[in-house]
């Protein structure tokens, strides 16, 4: 028969790969679980209020049209729901694809019964899957693991948030329309059970089997798979553990899965007191806590205490006198092994004769080690005993008591046994590599030693008192070639015939007298020791490594062994070399990697690498949480010598007196300073004992796991001091997981917020631009300086970023200027919003606009009795234009910021750095010559989309200050109707404002108008930008033309002064030409005739 798994069965195959998909699925429900954005949780007041109105739980089906009326009817809402989409489809989609999975994980497990009972697989049902090894085990694993994935999405995603998410995913996804899309049955799998994982929360009624029948899944495979549970042991864990009293752990994995099954037949648990009463005596009449899936714990006395059969039956093993009895006993088994592995790990005592010679009182040893761990880390466990429940609480307090359960000792033991663990495992590694070659090397040394003593008997070769005896010669002849004739391959009867030479050389030494003779007895005992090692050579097999494999095994500790870190951390901090111990006891933790991953190596399936790095990179994590300890306590021993040689020591003069050395000794101070020098050196030795490990996939380098800790601490305490320092008095949201600048490793900590702002960065910029603001200050450009509007006093300067790069460094600056430059892109999008609300949506506003629009067409034409045309459109549009200001301003006021930030950084750079910022400048040149050449022969070469020159070119340019910020383009954007004219219109209701002073330029009129010049044209310039050139050349021809039907209607009316409206005009355009760099004779081509540029001249 083909084997079950071969590839070419495709009924193996077939379960295989859904079994494989399985153990994928639940890794990434796990991974997931990590990363829901908190506000579907909408637990504070804050969350609720802002988002309460666009977060909707499965409610929303029954009535959509009524909730997205609701929206719609409010702009803002819908400005907010935008922005919620556009920051949580990404993360949204993956979860949506996990639970899609679920529900395509269990519909393939349904087809495939299906396809069993049609007889689409020849000569396979499934009572003869159910016969064969690999058969029984997939199919029990496949039932296991969709209760298993059920109750991880309920544990791990809250019924509520998985509502909402599934609700937001539908609303901005294209779901809804799509015709093959399966969301309804998603959400009938999915919906809230009512169940929470809060501690001290109520079980909802008939939870979870209610749960696990959503989808029917085959009454008879359910019964099938539960029989074969109950009678058989399906992964022959048995012959691991020999010992009747270790036969519950034995058959702890195949008791997770019935445990989880019996919720697909809740009548087992309710009524058949029978079953209840065989599976509690096979699988848990010394155990009560389970570890159902990678660490995920149990308790029986708790889960099963609905359910009446089940309850009676687990009654015998929960009564106080059987919990004594094993709280007793394991607490006299870990006492009595201890010692053992305690005297096994003494120096030189493992040797190899001796682990040759005990290999079952080694495992014996081992097996003991690890039932007395796994029971007494289970039933000891807080997570495992709701406080709330006083019988749980009682049997608790029963175990520690008998028990005398110390969590340090359990620890230590847990160290020892794994470093037994590892040391035993390393050296049948190496024997079974070796064990050929020292076999072939043993036999040869016998044969040898034989021909030698044939040799010795012949009377060739002289040997004190030995006859010539060829009766002798010719038998140790025989006995060489017996010994040369023992074949390798077949180690039984090379094993046999071994055992029967060494008898007949302890016979021929006692019936032929050779005892008399010392060295013929050294001989035979010679070869007697190397034929017993060949015998201890041939009986290392690997399955003792799979054994001790078996027997080793720490998964039901995946999250349990989270309780023990504050005393691994203790231990290292007392003693750093600790860190060999804990190397041991990860990569046995390491172990639990095989049960998720066994399947989908199996498969083939190209989930291995995902779940793989998931796996290990939970665990490296954990590692890195543990030995983070060992830079706390070397900055903490840092910090006292600073405050040593800051304080305590005083500086020893050039010039000392003789007897004051004495005095400037500071013997004591000194010393410590010493001691705490030792310490540092000492810790870091600690951690780089712990040789370079491969756990799981991830190759963890202890000196990278040195630098990464200090750095992680160096980022913590940098920031909590720039936290701590930068707290000022005054009166588009990235996620975690998104940011490239957040580490898992080194992470940016979190505080508290103490304002708006989420770190001292955001405050530090924030205070910036109070004190910058365009409404309280008036920024002088050739000074580069900003003054009070009403006291006149400078405020501040650009000195005031050289010292920003002073303190925070280049990066910090940097950071800074990133920060504006993200905050001018949401103060644009706001922007927009305004402007699509205030007027595009407003009908008076686009008449007012239609006939303004109407009446300055043609644009090269000149307006008659203009000041009535410009006047009556100003005052019909005059509500817009506050907060149109104010976010003009604020972009300008950004972009001067920003100006400041890049004259600094490219100053430094060329100060600092002049090799990289000529390079920087001449690569740019060439790489923008390079672009315009392509564009007038498509021919030549062109980065291509691919290719990552521009992005990384960009970055460096950024950090040198090598770039222009008003150039920069900050949004997309759509066609706006009238937009130019909106702007025109804007500019020209700002003139009466402001005045011309020939010192100062434009001035505000008055303190009370807060109204800031160059903010206000570096603003509309910036926004200009963001659209169509074409926009921009009607913006200007409109000024244009209001300066030439401004001055015609002068000049007929014979006014002899030029009108402020129109010097203000004309200092617009200068300062637009001069900060844009556009040709000055394009420009006044586009807008102006000659006569007023030359006026302009003047003015300026």
């Amino acid at each position: 028969m083909v084997d079950f798994l071969a590839e070419n069965n495709l009924c193996g195959q077939a379960i295989l790969r859904i079994v494989s998909c399985g153990n994928a699925i639940i890794a990434e429900l796990l991974r997931l679980s990590e990363f829901i954005p908190g506000v579907f949780r909408l637990k504070d007041k804050a969350d609720q209020q802002k988002y309460g109105d666009i977060i909707y739980d499965f409610s929303y089906f029954k009535g959509p049209e009524t909730c997205e009326g609701k929206l719609e009817a409010k702009p803002e809402l819908l400005d907010l729901d935008e922005e919620f989409r556009e920051n949580n489809i990404e993360i949204l989609t993956r979860f949506y694809l996990a639970f899609q999975s679920v529900h395509k994980y269990i519909v393939d497990l349904n087809r495939y019964l299906d396809d069993l009972n049609e007889g689409i697989y020849i000569q396979q049902t499934l009572e003869t899957i159910l016969l064969n090894e690999d058969g029984k085990q997939l199919l029990c694993e496949a039932l296991y693991l969709y209760g298993v994935m059920l109750l991880v999405i309920d544990q791990k995603i809250e019924g509520e948030v998985r509502e909402r998410m599934l609700v937001s995913y539908y609303r901005y996804s294209a779901a809804r329309s799509s015709a093959d899309s399966n969301l309804d049955d998603i959400c009938k799998l999915l919906r809230s059970t009512g169940y929470s994982s809060q501690p001290g929360a109520k079980r909802p009624p008939n939870y979870p089997e209610s749960y696990f029948s959503r989808v029917p899944i085959s009454e008879t495979y359910i019964s099938m798979v539960i029989g074969r549970l109950r009678s058989d042991d399906i992964y022959n864990q048995v012959s691991a553990y020999p010992l009747p009293e270790h036969r519950s752990t034995a058959l702890a994995t195949q008791a997770a899965m019935l445990y989880v099954i019996l919720y697909f037949d809740p009548s087992i648990l309710h009524t058949q007191q029978a079953k209840m009463r065989e599976i509690v005596d096979k699988y848990f009449p010394d155990n009560w806590v389970i570890s159902i899936y990678m660490g995920i714990t149990v308790n029986l006395a708790e889960a099963w205490e609905p359910y009446k059969a089940a309850k009676t039956a687990l009654n015998y093993t929960l009564d106080l006198s059987n919990v004594k009895e094993q709280a007793s006993r394991n607490a006299a088994v870990t006492e009595r092994v201890h010692a053992q592995v305690q005297q096994f790990l003494k120096e030189g005592c493992l040797r190899e004769e001796l682990v040759l010679d005990n290999i079952p009182k080694l495992l014996n040893c081992l097996r003991d080690c690890n039932v007395a761990i796994r029971w007494l880390m289970l039933h000891t466990a807080d997570t495992t005993c709701d406080p709330n429940n006083k019988r749980l609480r009682q049997i608790k307090d029963q175990i520690l008591t008998d028990s005398r359960y110390n969590s340090r000792i359990l620890f230590q033991l847990l160290l020892d046994t794994a470093q037994f663990e590892f040391i035993l495992k390393e050296m049948f590694k190496q024997m079974l590599s070796e064990k050929q070659v020292k076999w072939e090397n043993y036999k040869k040394e016998g044969s040898e030693r034989m021909t030698e003593l044939a040799d010795v008997f012949s009377g060739v070769k002289p040997l004190t008192r030995v006859e010539k005896n060829e009766n002798l010669q010719a038998w140790f002849r025989e006995i060489s070639k017996q010994i040369m004739s023992l074949n390798y391959d077949d180690s039984t009867a090379a094993g046999r015939k071994t055992v029967q030479l060494i008898q007949a050389l302890e016979e021929v030494q006692e019936f032929h007298q050779l005892e008399n003779n010392l060295q013929v007895c050294q001989f035979l005992a010679d070869t007697r020791k190397f034929l017993h090692q060949m015998i201890r050579t041939i009986n290392i097999k690997e399955e003792v490594l799979i054994t001790m494999q078996i027997v080793g095994d720490l998964s039901y500790a995946w999250q349990l062994i989270d309780s023990f870190t504050s005393i691994m951390q203790d231990s290292i901090r007392v003693s750093p070399s600790m860190v060999t111990k804990l190397r041991a006891t990860f990569l046995k933790l390491a172990s639990a990697l095989d049960l998720p991953l066994l399947r989908i190596n199996q498969a083939n399936s190209p989930d291995l690498l995902s779940v793989s790095q998931y796996y290990s990179g939970e665990l490296v994590s954990y590692v890195r949480k543990v030995l983070q300890i060992i830079p706390e306590s070397m900055f903490t021993s840092l910090l006292k010598i600073i405050k040593l040689q800051t304080h305590d020591i005083i500086e020893v003069p050039t010039r000392l007196d003789k007897d004051k050395l004495r005095d400037y000794a500071q013997l004591g101070p000194r010393y410590e300073v010493a001691k705490l020098t030792h310490a540092i050196s000492i810790f870091t030795e600690g951690i780089l004992m712990m040789k370079t490990t491969l756990v799981g996939i991830i190759k963890v380098d202890p000196k990278q796991l040195l630098e990464d800790g200090i750095r992680k601490e160096l980022v913590k305490r940098v920031a909590l001091a720039l936290h701590r320092g930068l707290i000022f008095n005054p009166r588009a949201k990235i996620q975690d997981w998104q940011s490239i600048y957040q580490s898992t490793h080194i992470p940016i900590p979190k505080f508290t917020p103490v304002d708006e702002s989420v770190t001292f960065i955001g405050r530090l910029c924030r205070e910036i631009l109070r004190i910058t603001d365009p409404k309280i200050t008036c920024y002088i450009d050739q000074m580069n300086t900003w003054y009070d509007i009403k006291t006149h006093q400078e405020v501040t300067s650009s000195r005031l970023f050289s010292e920003i790069q002073d303190t925070l460094g280049t990066f910090g600056l940097n950071g800074l200027d990133r920060l504006l430059c993200f905050m001018i892109v949401k103060e644009l999008q706001n922007f927009l919003s305004m402007f699509q609300k205030n007027i595009l949506r407003d009908r008076a506003v686009q008449d007012t606009l239609k006939a303004l629009m109407s009446a300055v067409s043609p644009l090269k034409g000149i307006i008659a009795n203009s000041n009535k045309v410009y006047s009556a459109a100003i005052a019909k549009t005059q509500k817009i234009w506050t907060a149109y200001l104010d976010s003009i301003m604020k972009v300008g006021q950004m972009q001067i910021l920003r100006r400041q930030i890049t004259n600094e950084l490219n100053y430094s750079c060329r100060f600092d750095s002049k090799h990289l910022a000529a390079a920087l400048e001449n690569l740019n040149k060439a790489i923008l010559a390079d672009i315009e050449a392509h564009y007038q022969n498509p021919s030549l070469p062109y980065p291509k989309e691919d290719n990552t020159l521009l992005y990384e070119i960009t970055a460096y340019l950024e950090a040198a200050g090598i770039h222009n910020p008003l150039n920069k383009i900050y949004i997309t954007t759509k066609r706006l109707p009238y937009f130019p004219t909106v702007n025109f219109l804007f500019l020209i209701s700002q003139f009466p404002k402001l005045q011309y002073n020939r010192n100062l330029g434009v001035v505000c009129k008055r303190p009370a108008d807060q109204i800031d010049w160059l903010p206000l044209v570096l603003g509309l310039l910036t926004l200009l930008k963001q659209f169509h050139s074409r926009y921009t050349e009607q913006f200007l021809a409109l000024i244009g033309q209001f300066i030439r039907s401004t001055m015609e209607q002068c000049t007929s009316q014979k006014i002899p002064e030029m009108p402020a409206d129109v010097v203000g005009a004309l200092m617009f355009l200068e300062d637009y030409v001069r900060y844009t760099k556009l040709p000055r004779k394009g420009s006044s081509q586009r807008t102006l005739p000659t006569p007023s540029i030359c006026a302009t001249k003047e003015l300026t």
